[in-house]
C-alpha cells in the first residue's frame, strides 16, 4: 500500500498528477515531468534530512497512484497532503493508505497530531476526511492554528487526528469481536 518515494516513478505520478481532477489539490505541482522530477529529489533529499515524512501509494499490484506526505512537522505535529490519481478515485484506496501511513508516523515516528487542511470547496476531499472515525474538526479547538492556514481568506476547514485518538479507536477495533455469520468454518 506504502513504499518509499524513488525516482523511478516520476513519470507514473506526474501522468496522475496532471489530471484537471487532481492538479488543482495537489501541494507541490509541477507543470514538466522534469520539474516533478526535481520536486520528488527535493522531498526524498527532505525526508533524509527529517524535515518531512512521504511515501508512495500503490496499488495490489506495486504501481504508484498517489502520494501521502507529512509537511512542516513541528513539535510533533505536521500537515498532511495527500493525492491520488484520477482513474484511482472511488476504489477504495484513500483510507488503507491513510491507515498505513498513519499507523507509521504514530508509531514509528514521534509525532502527537496530524492537522489536514480542506479546502471548503473541495467536496471529494471533505467526504474522505469525514469517513475517518478517529478525526477532529479543528477550527474552534485550534483557532490560532485555523487563523494561521487561512490568514485574511476563510479557504480552509482544520481537523486534526490525535495520536491517542487513533490508537484508541485501533484498539476498540481489535477488541471488538466480529459477529458470527452463521455459517460454520471448517
Amino acid at each position: 500500500m506504502l513504499k518509499m518515494r524513488d525516482l523511478q516513478e516520476v513519470p507514473v505520478l506526474f501522468e496522475l498528477m496532471a489530471h484537471p481532477e487532481v492538479f488543482p489539490f495537489v501541494r507541490h505541482k509541477a507543470t514538466t515531468s522534469d520539474e516533478f522530477y526535481f520536486l520528488t529529489k527535493q522531498t526524498i533529499e527532505a525526508e533524509e534530512r527529517g524535515e518531512l515524512i512521504s511515501r508512495t501509494i500503490v496499488d495490489e499490484y506495486q504501481q504508484p497512484i498517489g502520494t501521502i506526505n507529512l509537511f512542516d512537522i513541528e513539535d510533533n505535529y505536521g500537515f498532511l497532503a495527500t493525492w491520488i490519481g484520477q482513474p484511482y478515485f472511488g476504489k477504495g484506496y484513500n483510507r488503507p493508505a491513510k491507515d498505513a501511513f498513519f499507523h507509521e508516523l504514530f508509531m514509528d515516528h514521534s509525532i502527537d497530531g496530524i492537522f489536514m487542511k480542506v479546502r471548503k470547496s473541495n467536496e471529494r476531499s471533505k467526504k474522505a476526511v469525514l469517513k475517518l472515525p478517529y478525526i477532529t474538526f479543528a477550527n474552534d479547538v485550534y483557532p490560532q492554528m485555523y487563523q494561521r492556514v487561512n490568514g485574511t481568506d476563510d479557504i480552509y476547514d482544520l481537523f486534526v487526528i490525535m495520536k491517542e485518538h487513533y490508537l484508541s479507536y485501533q484498539q476498540f477495533q481489535m477488541d471488538t469481536p466480529v459477529e458470527s455469520t452463521g455459517e460454520e468454518v471448517s
